[in-house]
């Protein structure tokens, strides 16, 4: 079983930036990929950002440019640094991740951090 805690959320006018955290516990034995998505009302939830293990990530087209992800293995943390924010972003975001736990492979989510940009 695996815990996510996100930290970092709240509000901030457009151009500005915010810091996520995503903190992960429990018996984890081993951690292949985490990440953040993010959801508004009436949308889907889509992907921001991920990084696997080795270190390779992917952004959201929207994310390009203006967000990074990073990773601390050793403390099973995933950042999400996010500037030049925009109305657009607003969002509940979820830390996401995909791990070996209780002797299986799993997906879990975070609680949910809320972001509010405005203009």
């Amino acid at each position: 079983q695996v815990q996510l805690v996100e930290s970092g959320g709240g509000l901030v006018q457009a151009g500005g930036s915010l810091r996520l955290s995503c903190a992960a516990s429990g018996s984890i034995f081993s951690m292949s990929r985490m990440g953040w998505y993010r959801q508004s009302p009436g949308k889907q939830r889509d992907l921001v950002a991920i990084i696997t293990s080795d270190g390779n990530t992917n952004y959201a087209d929207s994310a390009k440019g203006r967000f990074t992800i990073s990773r601390d293995s050793a403390k099973n943390t995933v950042n999400l640094q996010m500037n030049s924010l925009r109305p657009e972003d607003t969002a509940v975001h979820y830390c996401y991740a995909f791990a070996f736990s209780d002797r299986r492979w799993s997906e879990y989510w975070g609680q949910g951090t809320q972001v509010t940009v405005s203009s």
